[in-house]
């Protein structure tokens, strides 16, 4: 697969049916090894190897409803209240950043109301905080956990 700006991480990947499966530790299954899988799981050890969140807090590839319609977010953080704390929306390598993108998360989050939120694609990732009103700060890194 393609190499990303994230650490890597011990995976463990199987061939079911002539297809590339990855171990997910969130879903604890194998999933289909898709390039926005890659990133998304990327994220996913990232988070909880490198920055400490804990993996029972960590939702990956769950449905909301937003204006009627029936949508899959990538990876949602719950605070320790149950609350969703970060959103974050992956793409793959090949697919840029762009309005379009963060459009999307803000859409997503009209539901979730998550005070973090991100977008990500492997090789950028651009994550920031909600403020009051409707400023939004950037951050350097993915946020520490509170």
């Amino acid at each position: 697969m393609l190499e990303l700006s994230l650490p890597g991480f011990d995976y463990k990947v199987k061939k079911q049916n002539g297809t590339v499966m990855i171990f997910d530790i969130v879903r604890k299954k194998y999933v289909v090894l898709t390039p926005e899988e890659w990133v998304r799981q990327h994220v996913v050890h990232y988070l909880v190897e490198k920055k400490g969140y804990a993996i029972s807090r960590v939702a990956v590839e769950r449905e909301i409803e937003l204006y009627g319609l029936k949508r899959r977010f990538d990876i949602v953080v719950f605070d320790r209240s149950g609350n969703p704390w970060l959103l974050v929306e992956c793409k793959a390598p090949a697919v840029a950043l762009t309005q379009k993108v963060f459009d999307q998360v803000f859409r997503y989050n009209l539901t979730l109301a998550a005070p973090y939120v991100a977008i990500t694609n492997g090789v950028r990732h651009f994550c920031g905080c909600l403020e009051q009103g409707s400023d939004f700060r950037f951050l350097d890194d993915f946020p520490d956990f509170r």
